[in-house]
């Protein structure tokens, strides 16, 4: 009879099959991938919700669509202060003034001049679409995916079971079609009420097209070119322009947003049809743009990948940067054709720890840094300057830091009896409670000292801004030899007693003044922050009281303009000090204007010279007036000026052309990757550790051997 396989046998045919596992690491969640490409590594942790660029309006759906459609404009990638250059345009907009009789007026005519503003607009000769279902046409010219009934789209599931695809050459038509579905109301496009402010005839089309959608029968695409819009004319194939009331600058830096990108009606047309929305294939899920990369897989439950446009114009990596950027190597692919990756790859990482450690083992190529991985990531000098811990200077990670173009501010309600009011008083009290709430401990607790204490409402990088002892708030702060630093306690405590609340008592009670803190902080999180603000006031021998809420409610108080002390912040729409200075702009108050100014600060004197400031060029001039405005603001304190959150980020060596762009959302195709050291890494990084399996093969053959005995002791009693 044959004979048994002994346990020598079963680790040696155990072994076998170990190493016929390939020589590649076991963990390789890209087993499809090759290992040695040019693919850049990323994760996200929930689905974008919109990828059609009229509606998309947040940062994990611009990861996206930014790389994907390419509007007229965007930032240079490497100069700061930020500034626009041209992308699907041939060169920077030409913008004519004109007056009420239809007059041209010269550049830097005075505002109230101005009727109305044109931006005319070339765009470049050789921009094209990616290659997509919406453009195919058979043999005699007809659309092949236009018309399809029921059964033809019976099979189809995802874009991928569209076989035939097409390209064809962006027009300005297709900019002017964009401009009209932000108007068009059925698609809710966020900036549609902005921009009705602005373009002339905006609202008129609005109206039109929303009547003649609702007397269109049943389902189906809308085509809005037969409708015209006042404001938008396109002149030839490669020029259009944009004409808008008064004379609004900002929008300049509307034109290097998605929401300005071409939009051909062909997608439109395709996306449009009965059935399609029912599988998902949308706009909002599989975008058309003529941008450096398209998506090419769309799976939310497992990854997203976007892959080079063949179509795309040749653009070259920026020539010109600062001194800082020679030397950081951020110039030595300067003229190489962009993009400099073939594919990046996004895997979905719902949680923090996963992500982290896969980070760690070289699978994606940058990471941020979550607090319960600091620690490990990140030390701080003696200076607070941010280091690297051991541990990753090992892998040879390397650490990024910006400050970004946003702030997180404590609000005084101006309307409010206590806090609010414009006497030296109602300064005095503001101004202790400012010195008195230590924003730089705050950051040092809570935000693991990621961030910059504020000194006004302009973030760095923001033209206005100013650095070092220029920039410093003097009624919150003193200059000495050592530096800044936060004026002594002892001083708020005497500003409080020159406002009438002496040891921080109310004089008609007697008893501690009483000051309420709305905010929506209620989870058992919050708790710390909250007794953190308590503790604050309590310096100056105040009592706080939190009243917290759902957002809602929160919202509704400050609309309202009946809360009185609270936390908000703003991040940027573009850089230009316009957009935080009219958060404190006296006709953007927020309970008489329902504006986003929520202190309801208005002072004669700052509104002035912010009518004058918000349209002029960044010169001297304009600085000079923004230094006048910091003056006011520093001695009326609407706001305790809290900070500017500040953005840690971590990527491995291999991983290139990194520099923080807090304005460009395009920056995917300057990155660059060295995907042979990355592969040397992983491997290193993920050797398998056989040893536990081989102790329990041992284990199991030591405990296994009684029982062979016995076996073969009944085997051989059988035979007998």
């Amino acid at each position: 009879m044959p004979r048994k396989p002994t346990f020598t046998a079963l680790i040696c045919l155990s072994l076998a099959l170990l190493a016929g596992c390939g020589d590649g690491p076991w963990n390789n969640p890209y087993q499809d991938d090759p290992e040695v490409r040019n693919t850049f590594y990323s994760s996200f942790s929930t689905r974008p919700k919109h990828l059609d660029p009229v509606r998309a309006y947040s940062s994990d759906e611009y990861t996206f669509i930014a790389q994907v459609y390419e509007p007229p404009l965007q930032y240079h990638y490497l100069h700061r202060p930020y500034r626009l250059v041209p992308a699907a345009a041939a060169a920077m907009p030409e913008v004519r003034l004109f007056d009420a009789d239809g007059e041209r007026l010269p550049e830097g005519a005075a505002a109230d001049a101005i009727a109305y503003s044109e931006y005319h607009i070339t765009l470049r000769d050789d921009l094209r679409y990616q290659p997509h279902p919406a453009f195919a046409r058979d043999a005699e010219g007809e659309w092949i995916y236009h018309t399809l009934d029921a059964e033809q789209l019976a099979d189809k599931r995802s874009l991928g079971d569209f076989n035939e695809r097409d390209s064809r050459a962006v027009t300005a038509a297709d900019y002017a079609h964009q401009i009209k579905r932000i108007a068009f109301p059925s698609l809710h496009s966020p900036i549609r009420g902005l921009m009705s402010e602005h373009i002339l005839g905006f609202e008129a089309f609005t109206e039109a097209v929303k009547e003649a959608h609702e007397r269109q029968q049943g389902e189906g695409f809308f085509d809005l070119r037969p409708f015209p819009l006042e404001g938008v004319e396109v002149i030839d194939e490669r020029r259009y322009s944009v004409r808008l009331k008064g004379h609004y600058p900002q929008f300049v830096y509307w034109l290097a947003m998605p929401f300005f990108s071409p939009m051909p009606w062909e997608a439109e047309a395709f996306y449009g049809q009965p059935g399609m929305k029912e599988r998902n294939i949308t706009l909002d899920w599989y975008p058309v743009g003529s941008g450096p990369f398209m998506l090419s897989e769309n799976n939310p439950n497992l990854r997203m990948v976007l892959e080079r446009n063949p179509h795309y114009h040749h653009e070259a990596y920026p020539d010109t940067g600062g001194a800082e950027d020679r030397a950081a190597g951020l110039l030595d692919d300067s003229g190489k054709t962009l993009p400099l990756i073939e594919r990046a790859v996004y895997s979905l990482e719902k949680e923090s720890i996963p992500r982290w450690n896969k980070f760690l083992q070289g699978w994606y190529d940058t990471s941020g840094i979550g607090s319960d991985s600091f620690d490990q990531a990140v030390t701080f000098g003696g200076g607070g300057e941010a280091n690297l811990t051991e541990a990753m200077q090992e892998r040879d990670i390397q650490l990024i830091t910006a400050v970004q173009s946003s702030i997180f501010y404590l609000g005084f309600n101006m309307l409010d009896p206590v806090v609010g009011g414009y006497d030296e008083q109602a300064r005095q009290l503001r101004r202790a409670l400012s010195i008195a709430i230590d924003f730089e401990e705050f950051i040092s607790i809570f935000l693991n000292g990621r961030g910059v204490a504020a000194q006004g409402p302009l973030p760095p990088g923001i033209f206005g801004h100013r650095e070092g002892v220029q920039g410093i708030n003097r009624t919150v702060y003193q200059v000495t030899p050592q530096g800044q630093h936060r004026r002594p306690i002892a001083e708020a405590r005497r500003l409080l007693a020159e406002a009438g609340y002496p040891d921080g008592r109310d004089p008609q009670t007697g008893k501690p003044l009483i000051l309420y803190y709305d905010t929506t902080a209620t989870g058992p999180d919050d708790k710390a922050r909250l007794n953190w603000m308590r503790k604050q006031f309590d310096k100056l021998g105040i009592e706080l009281v939190i009243r917290a809420s759902d957002y809602n409610r929160f919202r509704e108080k400050m609309r309202k303009g009946t809360s009185q002390i609270f936390m908000w912040g703003w991040n940027a729409d573009y850089p230009d000090p316009e957009n935080f200075f009219f958060l404190l702009y006296g006709p953007n108050g927020k309970a008489e204007h329902g504006g986003e100014n929520a202190a309801n600060y208005a002072s004669p004197a700052f509104d002035a010279l912010f009518e004058r400031m918000k349209n002029m060029p960044n010169n001297d001039q304009r600085q000079a007036l923004i230094d006048e405005m910091m003056e006011i603001l520093h001695r009326d304190a609407p706001w305790s000026w809290g900070f500017f959150p500040k953005a840690f980020s971590l990527h491995h060596a291999w991983y290139g052309n990194v520099k923080p762009n807090l304005m460009a959302n395009n920056t995917l195709k300057y990155k660059r990757i060295d995907p042979a050291p990355r592969d040397e890494k992983r491997r290193a990084w993920n050797q398998p550790i056989l040893w536990p399996i081989l102790l329990i093969l041992v284990i199991l053959a030591v405990t296994s051997l009684p029982a062979i005995r016995i076996y073969r002791r009944r085997e051989r009693s059988s035979a007998l």
